[in-house]
């Protein structure tokens, strides 16, 4: 016995769900259904009144695809879904898998559903319709989907455009929204729909966002096919600035910024030399510096500024290390410039140390930072980083020499002495370093900063202060 199935244009998802469950409830196979609803030479009954008494159970997985199948515009589509799901109530593979030829063509379709709703919702242009007596705007629309998607797709603007009435009409089906209800129709002929004043202000817009110079029309083809073009006010404008292309990159480059930001240079001229390694071990402490010019032990070089390497006296007593550079010193070049550095500088004369007697770094040379707008915001450099810039560190070390070496922080105390535990209960401590000195450890100067309380502020500096005045002691530069 055959059956067949004639379901409403209006309504698909609800009435083939009913459907499909009435007929598996009575174990009608695939094969003995005709979803196009036709009637052919050969008398095809309906479906049964009634549910039977077999219930089917089919996974979450199988109902969120049919969802997106049903609407697409291929005629099997409807059977190729009963197909999955008498395998599934039959337990015979996994026809909801990929992995599986049906599995696989319906995730093709609901693919190709999920690409037609989105160019829905990116190429509708409503234009307003004049309405004497109503209060609410009103507007219209006319679409050329590939598939079935103006139901499913019509909720984003129902949400969107909630404060307005609008209708949206495509050759099979038309919705209407009307004081916060969506509704939908059968389509009659494609609606005579008037030019308005936003279309005209719309083109202006997208005229001058239009960037000749980053044109690639087969990219620009994929997103926006040419079958929408008709429907696009701004695609009258494309084969004009397509042909004026070339002129309107000349004219950006004329009217480009004449002064580069700062720190432009610097990257420039690094990646000009194509960023040589160094070669060899540096003899000097100079020759150390031009060589960490173009480091590259880790990939924090590709977006500082510059290295910064240490700076002061170059056979120093005492030796203050930091974390890494911050913005202020990734553009000068210098350490310890920036706000933390200047607190540090005002410690350094309060002890009655001067940073000319003494060698200044920072474990990491390289700015590490997060953009944010056209700002660069701090950022911790890991233990690998801090790891790799040892090599540099060591250098320091091994040509300044000092009797003292102070680590300013908990990523400079870990560069130094390889121990990352808190420095809480370390601060005013001497270890022994790598190098085989000894390292007396305090607060970073950007840790006072970042203190929420005044009494916290007031006695951590007064911390970083005690511990100051005992670096220049053990060191001899205080008596």
């Amino acid at each position: 016995m055959s059956y067949s199935v004639s379901l409403p244009a209006r309504g698909l998802g609800t009435a083939w769900r009913d459907a499909a469950r009435r007929a598996i409830s009575h174990r009608i196979p695939p094969e003995q259904i005709d979803w196009s609803g036709k009637t052919g030479l050969f008398a095809a009954a309906p479906l049964p009144e009634a549910d039977g008494a077999h219930q089917a159970r089919v996974p979450e997985a199988f109902v969120k695809l049919a969802g997106s199948v049903l609407w697409h515009s291929a005629p099997e589509r409807l059977a190729l879904l009963y197909q999955a799901l008498w395998r599934l109530d039959r337990r015979e593979g996994q026809p909801v898998s990929q992995a599986d030829p049906l599995g696989r063509r319906l995730h093709l379709m609901a693919k190709a559903v999920g690409r037609d709703i989105h160019k829905m919702h990116a190429f509708v242009r409503f234009r307003e319709v004049p309405q004497q007596g109503n209060p609410r705007r009103r507007f219209a629309a006319w679409f050329e989907p590939e598939h079935h998607t103006l139901e499913p797709g019509s909720s984003f603007f129902a949400r969107r455009f909630a404060d307005m009435d609008w209708m949206i009409a495509t050759p099979g089906l038309t919705a209407q929204f009307e004081s916060g209800t969506l509704s939908f129709h059968e389509s009659e002929a494609r609606p005579d729909l008037p030019e308005d004043a936003s279309e005209a202000l719309w083109a202006t817009y997208f005229a001058n966002i239009f960037n000749p110079a980053r044109i690639k029309l087969n990219a620009m083809r994929s997103e926006m096919p040419k079958k929408y073009w008709k429907n696009l006010p701004e695609t009258r404008l494309i084969p004009g600035m397509l042909q004026d292309a070339e002129a309107r990159v000349a004219r950006m480059q004329a009217a480009g910024a004449s002064t580069p930001r700062p720190g432009a240079a610097a990257i420039s001229t690094r990646y000009r030399a194509a960023m040589p390694v160094a070669e060899g071990l540096p003899e000097t402490l100079e020759a150390a510096a031009r060589s960490a010019e173009q480091c590259q032990r880790c990939r924090l070089c590709e977006t500082a500024s510059q290295t910064v390497w240490g700076e002061g006296k170059a056979d120093a007593a005492l030796m203050l290390v930091g974390e890494q550079p911050g913005d202020h010193e990734d553009l000068a070049g210098r350490p310890f410039i920036g706000p933390a550095g200047l607190l540090l500088r005002d410690s350094l004369h309060q002890a009655g140390l001067a940073p000319g007697q003494l060698w200044l770094t920072n474990a990491v040379k390289h700015f590490k930072f997060i953009p944010r707008g056209r700002q660069r915001l701090h950022q911790t450099p890991q233990s690998g980083e801090i790891a790799a810039c040892r090599w540099w560190l060591g250098l320091e070390l091994a040509f300044v020499r000092p009797r003292l070496t102070l680590a300013l922080g908990a990523s400079a105390a870990f560069a130094l002495t390889g121990d990352a535990s808190p420095i809480s209960a370390r601060r005013g401590g001497i270890e022994t370093g790598l190098h085989g000195g000894p390292v007396l450890i305090t607060w970073h100067p950007a840790h006072l900063l970042r203190l929420p309380e005044p009494t916290d502020q007031a006695k951590a500096l007064q911390e970083l202060q005690a511990d100051l005045l005992q670096a220049g002691r053990d060191s001899g530069l205080l008596t």
